[in-house]
């Protein structure tokens, strides 16, 4: 049988291949529900018996990097649970799943300085050491690698507040440019060393769209999110040519995809069903990107019965992977209330 990488190959290259790559991700709840299902507490051999698509992960190790981020919420009393993440944003229990809520640390912010001054990633001084035989050892074994990017709008957004971020997009642009320039030169570095390990393709994102359109305008994205994407995969396409690039975003984003593939985008994750018509997105964009995802979590699902996720997989495997170029998945993480037989259905369904 051909390896995981065989079959990635073939996927990004756009050929007919015996079988499709399919992948799932679970909340912690449904976790257990699993475990409790399976009588095991190993989620790898779960994942094995599932036998679900697990490319290997391969980052640089981060320079040391420990602000005291706790200046910036003096006036906030943390709850149980609250931790402070390495960006500097406090999380808190958010009572609902296994979502945060975030405070962020820029939010009383009152001067460009404050933000220049804020102790934001390192954009250089990463560790190599190792990459590049944890990917040759990964291919060996028929392995799919990664280098995991993050995000660049999102996390910007997260360090400045929501509505404070997109305010400043409109009347203060030099304090969010600071912020995303300074995030993008963090994912510049992480990106890059994947380039120079020889990954297969690199894992970058940003949810800039809601169920109907954009959050904000084509240009507003063009200037603060498409043109620091850009020059990222510019760079890593200078160091390996043939790297594949993954984006997600959720929502619907079909204003953007045409531009999307003209900066390099060539897997685009997740085609929310409910958001886009899939469909008609494939006959428009198919021939240049491999569609990942494309199962929907706010319907089939949660609220199907087996028969239909199987339905759903059959169909989509005829209409958007006729050429191949498809990897099948729930386009988010599975939440508490999905059974387990539909779990099961969308297994049986991609072996088929």
């Amino acid at each position: 049988m051909a390896s995981d990488r065989e079959i990635f190959e073939a996927t990004c290259e756009h050929r007919k291949h015996d079988r499709f790559l399919y992948h799932a991700s679970f909340t912690p709840a449904l976790w257990q529900r699993l475990k409790q299902y399976y009588r095991t507490e190993d989620t790898a051999a779960i994942t094995a018996m599932m036998g679900l698509f697990q490319p290997v992960t391969v980052n640089p190790v981060a320079p040391e990097h420990r602000p005291d981020f706790s200046r910036y919420f003096t006036d906030i009393e943390k709850v149980p649970g609250s931790f402070i993440n390495s960006c500097g944003v406090l999380e808190i229990p958010a009572q609902y799943y296994h979502f945060t809520g975030y405070i962020s640390p820029l939010r009383k912010a009152t001067s460009l300085i404050e933000i220049e001054n804020f102790p934001f990633p390192p954009d250089s001084g990463y560790d190599e050491t190792g990459m590049k035989e944890k990917v040759a050892q990964a291919h060996q074994q028929g392995h799919v690698v990664c280098t995991a990017v993050g995000h660049i709008y999102e996390t910007s957004w997260q360090i400045r507040g929501y509505q404070e971020f997109l305010m400043d997009m409109v009347e203060r642009p030099a304090w969010c440019e600071c912020i995303l320039d300074r995030i993008a030169a963090s994912r510049m570095a992480i990106a890059t060393s994947g380039a120079r390990a020889g990954v297969d393709y690199i894992i970058t994102g940003d949810d800039v769209a809601n169920q109907k359109s954009l959050m904000f305008s084509l240009p507003m994205w063009r200037r603060f999110i498409k043109s620091r994407w850009a020059k990222i995969y510019q760079a890593v396409r200078s160091i390996k040519p043939d790297i594949q690039i993954w984006y997600h975003s959720d929502g619907n984003i079909e204003a953007i995809i045409p531009e999307l593939i003209e900066i390099g985008l060539t897997i685009l994750n997740p085609l929310q069903p409910e958001c886009l018509d899939v469909v008609s997105v494939k006959k428009k964009y198919g021939q240049n990107l491999v569609f990942d995802g494309t199962i929907g979590t706010q319907s089939v699902m949660p609220f199907g019965t087996p028969e239909q996720v199987r339905q759903v997989v059959k169909e989509n495997k005829r209409l958007l992977g006729y050429d191949g170029a498809l990897i099948l998945g729930p386009t988010h993480v599975l939440e508490p209330e999905v059974p387990i037989e539909n779990i099961e259905a969308f297994i049986e369904a991609c072996r088929q």
